[in-house]
């Protein structure tokens, strides 16, 4: 999974592309883990290049969902694909996370 960060002002855009599971959810975690102490975090994730979630991927988005809420902030996933939003509705991620 590649996850590239860029913060403007007060919005942090987060772009992923590939896939997020158990051979590369650590890495995606160490790539997050700036987000994880800022104030009133603003983040918005684009996923239209995603592929694929498992557990281990879904567990890091819960755990920035959290932080998130903890700082105040908010966070949303954009562009997610038919298959990879399945995943989040059948496991009840999508009831979780804002997903647009």
């Amino acid at each position: 999974m590649n996850v590239t960060i860029n913060q403007q002002d007060n919005l942090v855009k987060v772009t992923l592309s590939g896939r997020a599971d158990t051979t590369n959810a650590d890495r995606f975690q160490t790539d997050i883990t700036p987000l994880l102490n800022l104030e009133k975090p603003d983040i918005e994730i684009d996923c239209s290049e995603m592929e694929y979630t498992s557990s281990q991927g879904l567990r890091v988005f819960l755990m920035l969902q959290k932080s998130v809420n903890a700082h105040g902030g908010k966070m949303v996933l954009r562009n997610m694909k038919p298959q990879v939003k399945e995943v989040f509705d059948i496991t009840g991620f999508s009831n979780i996370i804002n997903i647009l």
